[in-house]
């Protein structure tokens, strides 16, 4: 019934099997990829009919994680798999980014590209093993796919490079880095790193292409053996339309990409456009398409020639120039922490708000319940680039959110020294090129004026490369036109010492590690020229929390002391938050978190859970109250909820007949410890008056 086909190969002592002809077999390529106990299961379907009315190569990749994966039912009301969760976002960019490159420009078909993990054993990541799977699928369907690609983690543990390590050993290492693509070059690049230097992290990149090049070897094996016949793909013959374009419109666009204003500039080419969408209006062989696809190659062709035979950039900068930056703090007067943060036409608002460790994110995955001390939220508004459009948050914001979290995260003190939650936003208000490093930068100026001890400042910058033949040039800073003109966008950021956060995305087929190399080393120089900018704003942090920053404290209380600060039901704790106005939070090692809006709350809070758990001391005098009569004696509350007895013989310096006689329930008195009695404290108030 089944014909199946089956590879397998061993990398870093795990074995890796794909197999394909048994599972959806009606897709036009599906892949059953296992590591351990993780399997996923990756199908790819291409329309075999092109749409004529899209200019631009409708590629869909949906990573999904299902619950039964992990032998987990979904949590919150409706029990099933609904919208993706940020953490699957993220991996569908990631498998995403090395495939598009590798499809021919005139290749318009619609593809949809479904990894899906069916079983995870909480070690082996999926993230890879999913880009692996998607690159086979891709490679038996006969779809014109320039690849295959391979991918691999790095890890660096103890000065050494580890190929693929597991969750466990990623928690001791000092970077976190996927890489992705072909046996010749690298298409993607994505980390975290802990301050590696421009050569630790090139070496790294380099331990993972070859890592993964075997990989590449299994897939084309599989794909000689199964692969689909290839697809017929049209190539329409526009050199007319290109010629005609070149007459017509060169002058024009070279005058449009002279002019420094980015407004001013797109005016003129949205003019030009508009002309030459006229001259073909009546031409029925051409469609307004095609038209569009020659003059963007003409705009690319006059730019780029102009980088790499004048070394002339659009706004006149030199190759290694960044754009004038302007930094500003406490912008705002009731946040936390503010900042403002402009470099050319790119700018930023960056704001740091603190809170307790009840703001923290819960976040249910396949590995349970976790929770973050750590949110960045990045918000791309339609009229930072002069334009109308849909407000919302897509996988551009969560994607460029989330490699600004990568940038920051290092920098971070730790929970035990600095206990609050941290939560930024950056609001982009103008964009002309790498909102993401302004987010990066102007996040590290926002929590150094919000008082947070960060370890060291950190400052982004994006690389850009045009490359024809064996000729390149390397862009620091690049703008917009230059991103979408050029073949690589490659963000560094980190440290003037280190780089905590690298991502690179190529649009050719792949770089040398040469261009790399150049492209670090001149990003460095970048970096390091940005945080003297932002240094002139504010260099350090702020010496303690601002005035409207919750006043937080930590004491850590005997474990056997938790029931008592919490009390009956939540009974105490809540007399606690009630009287003082602070929010208490009690964890399970017995660190009790105390915040507060002002310093007044919070002490207030703090002694009476200082009184709650306070040990009595022998000959110590304490304040008490009566709380209740006996023939014996009066009990008498002395230290917080702790009470102890006062015998009849230590209330007064003389016989007493009846204890009422001396005092009554509710008195305010001073007492005496004078003992211990299996765990009970003897107290005195006639020895307290001596």
């Amino acid at each position: 019934m089944f014909k199946i086909f089956k590879k397998e190969i061993e990398v870093n002592s795990k074995k890796i099997i794909l197999e394909t002809g048994k599972i959806a077999r009606q897709a036009d390529g599906a892949i059953i990829a296992t590591c351990g106990e993780t399997v996923v299961l990756a199908t790819v379907v291409g329309a075999k009919k092109v749409n004529p009315d899209i200019d631009y190569f409708p590629l869909s990749v949906n990573y999904q994680e299902k619950y039964y994966a992990a032998g987990k039912i979904p949590g919150g009301y409706f029990k099933r798999e609904a919208r993706p969760t940020e953490s699957e976002t993220l991996i569908s960019r990631l498998i995403d980014r090395p495939i598009r490159p590798l499809f021919p420009d005139e290749f318009r078909n619609e593809v949809q590209l479904l990894p899906t993990v069916i079983s995870y054993d909480k070690e082996n990541e999926a993230d890879i093993l999913s880009i692996i799977a998607s690159s086979a699928a891709l490679a038996i369907s006969g779809m014109p796919f320039m690849g295959p690609v391979g991918a691999s983690r790095v890890g660096f543990i103890g000065e050494k490079y580890v190929l693929n390590p597991s969750k466990k050993e990623l928690e001791n290492s000092k970077l976190d880095l996927v890489v992705a693509g072909t046996k010749d070059a690298v298409l993607m690049v994505e980390s975290e790193a802990k301050g590696l230097t421009e050569q630790q992290m090139l070496d790294a990149v380099k331990f993972g292409h070859e890592g993964f090049v075997p990989i590449i070897k299994m897939i084309e094996e599989l794909a000689k053996e199964c692969k689909k016949a290839d697809w017929v793909v049209d190539k329409r013959d526009l050199s007319e339309v290109k010629k005609k374009l070149d007459s017509e419109f060169t002058k024009d666009l070279k005058k449009a990409f002279s002019i420094k204003d980015k407004k001013e500039r797109s005016n003129l080419i949205s003019e030009v456009t508009e002309k030459a969408k006229k001259l073909y209006e009546e031409d029925e062989k051409y469609s307004e398409l095609d038209v569009m696809h020659e003059l963007k190659n003409l705009e690319k062709g006059i730019v780029r020639t102009d980088i790499l035979k004048n070394k002339n950039r659009i706004d006149g900068r030199g190759l290694s120039d960044v754009r004038q930056i302007k930094c500003e703090v406490g912008i705002l007067p009731r946040v936390h922490g503010s900042a403002l943060f402009t470099r050319g036409e790119t700018q930023a608002i960056v704001t740091t708000t603190l809170g307790t460790s009840d703001d923290e994110q819960r976040i249910e995955s396949l590995e349970g319940l976790q929770r973050e001390r750590f949110m960045l939220h990045y918000n791309f508004p339609p009229f930072s680039v002069g334009e109308t459009g849909r407000i919302g948050t897509g996988r551009r914001e969560i994607g460029h959110g989330k490699l600004a979290w990568r940038a920051i995260n290092s920098s971070l003190p730790t929970k035990e020294s600095f206990p609050y939650t941290f939560r930024i936003v950056s609001e982009i208000t103008e964009s002309n090129g790498s909102s993401s490093m302004a987010t990066v930068c102007g996040s590290s100026l926002a929590l150094m004026d919000a008082g947070v001890p960060i370890k060291e400042p950190v400052a982004g910058i994006a690389m850009g490369l045009i490359k024809e033949g064996e000729d390149f040039s390397v862009l620091s800073d690049i703008l917009g036109d230059e991103d979408h003109l050029g073949d690589m966008d490659f963000k560094v950021a980190g440290t003037k010492d280190g780089i905590t956060s690298l991502q690179m995305d190529i649009k050719i087929t792949g770089i040398t590690f040469e261009i790399m190399e150049q492209a670090l080393n001149q990003a460095k120089d970048g970096r390091v020229h940005i945080l003297n900018e932002m240094n002139k704003a504010i260099d350090k942090s702020r010496d303690g929390v601002g005035k409207h920053t919750p006043k937080m404290e930590k004491i850590t209380v005997d474990k056997k002391d938790i029931a008592t600060v919490i009390g009956k039901g939540g009974a105490t704790i809540r007399e606690i938050v009630e009287k003082s106005g602070a929010k208490v939070d009690v964890n399970d090692e017995g660190v009790v978190t105390v915040a507060a809006p002002d310093e007044d709350s919070r002490n207030k809070a703090m002694q009476m859970i200082k009184d709650l758990t306070a040990k009595a001391e022998l000959n110590k005098i304490y304040n008490g109250k009566v709380m209740k009569i006996m023939e014996f004696g009066a009990f008498v509350n002395f230290l917080g909820k702790q009470d102890g007895l006062v015998h009849i013989s230590e209330l007064a310096d003389k016989r007493v007949a009846k204890v009422t006689d001396v005092v009554k329930e509710g008195d305010e008195v001073k007492v005496k410890v004078i003992g211990f009695d299996r765990g009970k404290v003897k107290l005195s108030i006639k020895q307290a008056a001596v």
